[in-house]
């Protein structure tokens, strides 16, 4: 069972074959173990772990593969790329794009690949928490309060499944595990209530326990599912509902490894493996790698968008937009600036040669930028400076832009990557679903509605403070690691330059410590002699929000922007847009600019209403006609 070691529970092997065939509403489980074999408590704990292995949106069946590379948990697809944050990268003759660029210009089909395979992973996941329920009522060795817990957390990877089907398409089938399989008795309808996604996490919160110390710190608590349910009552703008439950989160939640909820000391270690279900972590799903699995439970939603060239990565997906970097500027009080972000773009490498000497810019900066995105010359975590052209597989396509926040360090090689896999790609980085930070953020959201906007502005600079102390910035001593040399002095550097010198390859760099700079050599010469690029460390300025908000318009807009640069690129981004009603204003906006730089999307247009979620697939659609031929489900309009 994936996930074994992280999640807990059960201890025996079961092999078990979930088969969720072409329809992935209405087919049983089925396999090598049949009901009766697993109605005990040991067999229940392994459908439980067998229902927690789907969040990452990926598993395997007799009939093959569930989900795909349109399913991953991180959402970067549908969250990020859709959210004008990113685009889906790669290069112009790569053959699986298409699917992924017609949902980036919002003409996707009925039969698109992706979509196809998204609807497949999260109904087989709540499949497996139906069947989690069923069998659970035929075991004899379940005590009352086992019945309970177990009860409450397939209810809460049942309601979390299902939520994730709501954000992309709204009108979905609500199915339960009173829903049998029995021909002529399994074709439900779509619909867009909220009630039974609200009422499964409602279960799940007065069931669960504070912590899972004992179970497994992957398992959901009482807390997570307090946070899933805020969230809901977030897309239903329920504000008073959804403010009694931050607060509790804020004054009194646990992660399942009953750590007191709090940022991280550094905003990059909620990406760094060595910092998983750290004080941040509300929700993760758990990847692990080097457990027997070849990497078959490592992050393999994310293992297409890793740089290519020097990584020996794979496969160059899923960059930055120009957009999404612009928003990083500063101004003199380290604020953004909320209106005019975008009315000049940050210097970038578009254009130059790994080997052409590139001077980054100097305009000051928000520090999450180099956690976020991955741009020349600037640490690329412990890997060297970013060397720019040359990892990035069609720059003049989709940008010089590489993603940063699911990347392993250098250093974690063979420990947090599995040598027996396919690629490196995957990684034993967890999936952060829901951090602390979107708990604050959401409370500030709720607090311009129905309460106090000063809270609100110190809810968000509670976010901004943690940036504030340079020890969380990016830094020249980053490179050390992987250098070549360090150096702390013109002579000790002159030596090193000398053609005698041979120790120094194209894209060696050499840490130069007396001038807090980076010096890269890009071209070494027939003669020996070597062109280096000096690179220094980037203008980073952040500062709070000290005087009042004037209105609740500027206070809606500076949280709004401000989960931009603290989410960015964490598959949120187009889900906001369209529960604030804003999504059809602000991706117009953001296409006319873009597409000048990216002109592929010359076409793309974001069409109101329709486009606030995606076509059902067609062959769901025709999969819930009854005995009559009329399908139960109907398309969402406009498609």
């Amino acid at each position: 069972m994936k996930y074994g070691k992280l999640i807990g529970g059960a201890t025996i092997a079961l092999c078990l074959i979930w088969a969720c065939n072409k329809n992935k509403l209405n087919q049983p489980a089925y396999g090598l173990l049949v009901g009766s074999d697993l109605a005990n408590k040991a067999g229940v704990e392994g459908l439980l772990i067998g229902a927690y292995a789907l969040l990452d949106g990926e598993s395997f069946d007799s009939q093959g593969n569930v989900g795909g590379f349109g399913s991953p948990a991180s959402n970067w697809i549908y969250g990020s790329v859709c959210g004008s944050e990113a685009h889906p990268g790669s290069n112009r003759d790569d053959g699986g794009l298409p699917p992924f660029i017609s949902l980036e210009t919002f003409g996707p089909a009925t039969t698109n690949q992706y979509l196809l395979d998204k609807w497949s992973a999260v109904y087989a996941g709540v499949q497996r928490a139906n069947t989690v329920l069923r069998i659970m009522h035929l075991a004899k060795d379940i005590k009352p309060a086992d019945t309970v817990e177990i009860r409450a957390e397939a209810l809460f990877l049942r309601a979390f499944y299902h939520f994730e089907a709501k954000k992309i398409w709204n009108k979905i089938p609500f199915i339960d595990e009173s829903v049998t399989y029995d021909a002529g008795n399994y074709h439900v309808a779509n619909d867009t209530s909220w009630t039974p996604i609200e009422n499964d996490f409602k279960y799940a919160v007065e069931n669960l326990p504070a912590d899972q110390i004992t179970a497994g710190v992957g398992r959901a608590n009482k807390y997570a599912a307090e946070a899933f349910l805020a969230k809901a009552y977030m897309f239903e703008h329920k504000y008073p509902e959804a403010r009694l439950l931050l607060q509790d989160l804020i004054t009194n939640g646990v992660t399942a490894g009953g750590i007191r909820y709090a940022l991280s000391n550094h905003y990059a270690d909620n990406f760094n493996t060595d910092f998983k279900n750290g004080s941040e972590s509300v929700f993760s799903v758990q990847s692990s790698v080097n457990d027997g699995a070849l990497g078959a439970n490592g992050n393999s939603g994310d293992v297409l968008n890793f740089p290519t060239g020097g990584h020996s990565y794979c496969c160059g997906f899923f960059q930055p937009s120009q957009w999404l970097v612009n928003h990083f500027k500063t101004n003199s009080a380290g604020l953004p600036d909320l209106d005019h972000f975008n009315d000049h773009d940050m210097m970038n490498d578009e254009g130059y040669q790994s080997d052409s000497v590139f001077t980054t810019d100097t305009i000051k900066i928000d520090p999450r930028l180099d956690f976020t995105v991955g741009r020349r010359g600037v640490p690329y975590l412990d890997w060297g400076p970013h060397a720019g052209f040359n990892w990035i597989r069609d720059q003049t396509f989709m940008g010089p832009y590489s993603p940063k926040k699911n990347i392993v360090y250098a250093s974690q090689l063979g420990h947090y990557t599995d040598p027996g896999a396919w690629t490196i790609g995957l990684t034993a980085n967890n999936i952060n679903l829901v951090r602390f930070a979107d708990i604050l953020l959401w409370a500030a959201e709720v607090e311009v509605e129905i309460g106090s906007r000063d809270l609100a502005r110190n809810y968000v600079n509670q976010i901004r403070s943690r940036m504030v102390n340079p020890d969380g910035w990016a830094k020249n001593d980053d490179n050390i690691p992987f250098a070549n040399k360090v150096t702390n002095s013109q002579f000790e550097f002159d030596a090193i330059n000398d053609p005698s010198y041979s120790n120094i390859h194209p894209f060696d760099w050499v840490v130069r410590k007396d001038l807090n700079q980076t010096w890269v050599a890009i071209k070494i010469n027939s003669d020996g002699t070597k062109l280096w690029n000096a690179y220094s460390v980037p203008n980073y300025h952040i500062g709070l929000y000290n005087s009042p908000w004037p209105d609740d318009d500027h206070a809606r807009k500076a949280i709004r922007y401000e989960r931009v640069l603290e989410l960015a690129m964490e598959g949120h981004r187009f889900f906001d847009l369209v529960r604030w009603g804003i999504a059809d204003q602000e991706i117009n906006t953001y296409l006319p600019h873009e597409s000048i730089l990216r002109q592929y999307l010359n076409e793309a247009a974001f069409t109101p209403v329709t486009n606030n979620y995606f076509p059902i697939p067609q062959s769901q659609i025709d999969l819930s006609r009854g005995a009559n031929g009329v399908a139960m489900m109907t398309q969402n309009p406009g498609y």
